[in-house]
């Protein structure tokens, strides 16, 4: 495999598997976020009013229950964790492929650099599916 296959269809996949993760994580994390903010500044609100108390019961049941979920879901399924997981190691994949394009940092002064990308590229590969093996191991 050359350099450029390996860059194209192994960093540059990998960055943006890892970029779209990032960015859903982080749209999730803000919806779920958002929606528990709003429905507990609606609580006070409801009870408030004054309005058909058995409309009133079910509304706020509702609310809480809806609190509940949402934080529950997010607490499970650790959308902000994720996010900034799956953003870091994108990140990173990028400044090694910078590093390795330009020859600095730790490429400069190696004999064989491009295994040293592949090395480096893999055990941050590796890292990050281990963690989420554990993670998933950690839930059964």
């Amino acid at each position: 495999m050359t350099e450029q296959d390996y860059i194209k269809t192994r960093i540059d996949d990998q960055i943006t598997w890892y970029s779209n993760k990032a960015t859903t994580n982080k749209l999730l994390n803000h919806w779920t976020k958002g929606l528990i903010i709003v429905f507990s500044a609606t609580i006070p609100l409801v009870a408030g009013l004054e309005f058909c108390s058995e409309v009133k019961n079910i509304t706020l049941g509702i609310l809480g229950s809806l609190i509940a979920i949402l934080s529950g879901l997010s607490g499970l399924l650790k959308f902000q964790e994720k996010w900034t997981e799956y953003r870091t190691t994108s990140e990173t994949l990028k400044h090694e492929k910078i590093l390795f394009q330009t020859k600095t940092g730790p490429y400069s002064e190696d004999q064989e650099p491009f295994k040293l990308l592949v090395t480096r590229t893999e055990n941050l590969v590796s890292k990050e599916h281990s963690a989420w093996s554990q993670y998933i191991n950690k839930q059964i």
